[in-house]
């Protein structure tokens, strides 16, 4: 056997090491922690416990258990879906500065960022899996298998950009952190451009969502050429709302670096994007309210109530001064660098944008339907606990990745045997 020969085994046995040695440190890291984390981990597997069995009731008894019917087909699962896609999108708030603009303030924040994009994408894939009405309808979507419709089909170009956003976020984090767990500084060459294509992709993700709604031409509520820059806008404010949330809960209770400046920068993100979302609705409650048309019905239905119908409106006025006090509490320079008046302004921010993007967004292109009919829709029981699961598992997936990246960010876990210098091991 020559030299060479017997290097490159030699080699590939050291990766694989490696790369058992990245799994198992990471494993130990996520299943120890405080009492505290234990109880916070507890809760979320108690409710995705939850969630499984009503997603089991509706298997068992099919999608008569959920409030939809033949006039309402997309109703809380896709709501969800919506809002989450903006919020996976939202990333790129934190990406784009940090290898564009060379702002080094988000650069200890990217990977947390990416982490909850992470878990975005898997809240929005599986509440398209719940909505489908079971997972063996999944091979309807697999090119090659089902019939995928590629390219005429919005709905083949959303699977596409969600599953390669998903694949992006993954890849790029996971190395960088194995880089750093081997003692070394990421090759630029390796991830920066998966990172372009990460910020391309994000814009194409949430604008794709929107053509969804905005190419059915049967349901005027979602004709509108804002559909778009708002799904954008409202994503920029609700998804930095929640990573100044997360910062700051991850500055308080671990070790981990978090500049005020970053926390400052993301809340003047969440400013502007909060004041061009209230500009948006007001150009939409202008042309659909000042010369009333049949084709504003929809609107009108969710912000009055149509025919003695109104079940939406107090959630969507609600929504409405949410996002109302919200921005004006950041527009005020002194409250929004309060923590405490910015946190809570953040809290106000992403609840009404969530109502506003998930029942204030779908359900109004769906009553009246297209021959007039009102059938109003309300999730039930099933559909509220199941969703409740999703986000539980969310966040049991976001806090698996940050709290197997954190350590590792700030060297307190590193391979054993890695180089420190040339010849120069540690073990």
């Amino acid at each position: 056997m020559s030299a060479t020969s017997r290097v490159v085994p030699a080699i590939d046995e050291r990766k694989r090491s490696a790369l058992t040695g990245f799994l198992r440190d990471s494993l130990a890291e996520v299943t120890s922690g405080s009492a505290a984390y234990h109880a916070w981990m507890g809760l979320l597997t108690f409710l995705m416990l939850a969630g499984a069995f009503a997603y089991s009731v509706q298997l068992r008894q099919g999608m008569g258990v959920t409030g939809m019917h033949d006039h309402v087909s997309w109703g809380f699962y896709i709501s969800n879906f919506t809002f989450l896609v903006g919020l996976a999108a939202a990333a790129v708030i934190l990406v784009m500065p940090t290898y564009v603009l060379k702002d080094h303030d988000f650069k200890q924040a990217v990977l947390i960022g990416e982490a909850m994009a992470v878990a975005a994408l898997l809240m929005a894939i599986s509440f398209v899996v719940v909505d489908l009405g079971g997972p063996a309808r999944l091979w309807h979507l697999i090119p090659g298998l089902g019939i995928f419709n590629f390219p005429s089909s919005l709905l083949a170009w959303d699977i596409l950009v969600l599953n390669g956003y998903l694949a992006l976020n993954l890849a790029a984090p996971f190395y960088i952190l194995y880089s750093h767990y081997q003692g070394r500084e990421p090759r630029p060459a390796v991830y920066i451009p998966a990172v372009f294509l990460s910020i391309l992709w994000a814009v194409s993700v949430h604008l794709v969502t929107a053509f969804l709604y905005a190419g059915l031409p049967a349901r005027p509520y979602w004709n509108t050429a804002l559909m778009g820059p708002r799904f954008l806008a409202t994503a920029f404010a609700a998804g930095p709302a929640l990573m100044i949330l997360i910062l700051a809960a991850i500055r308080a209770n671990t070790p981990f670096p978090v500049a005020q400046a970053t926390l400052d920068k993301l809340a003047m993100v969440v400013t502007v994007a909060g004041q061009i979302c209230l500009v948006m609705l007001g150009s939409e409650l202008f042309t659909e309210f000042y010369r009333q048309t049949e084709h504003g019905r929809g609107a009108r239905y969710l912000f009055f109530g149509l025919d003695g119908h109104n079940l939406l409106v107090p959630w969507i006025w609600m929504s409405v001064a949410m996002v109302v006090l919200a921005t004006a509490i950041l527009t005020i320079h002194p409250l929004r660098r309060s923590p405490p008046w910015l946190y809570s302004a953040c809290v106000l921010l992403f609840v009404g944008i969530l109502v506003e993007k998930g029942l204030g967004t779908i359900i109004p292109g769906f009553v009246p339907e297209p021959w007039g009919r009102i059938d109003e829709y309300l999730p039930t029981w099933v559909e509220l606990v199941v969703g409740l699961g999703i986000w539980a598992m969310g966040a049991f997936v976001f806090t698996v990745l940050a709290k197997a990246a954190i350590p590792i960010e700030l060297g307190k876990r590193r391979r054993a045997g890695m180089l420190l210098s040339p010849g120069k091991e540690v073990g």
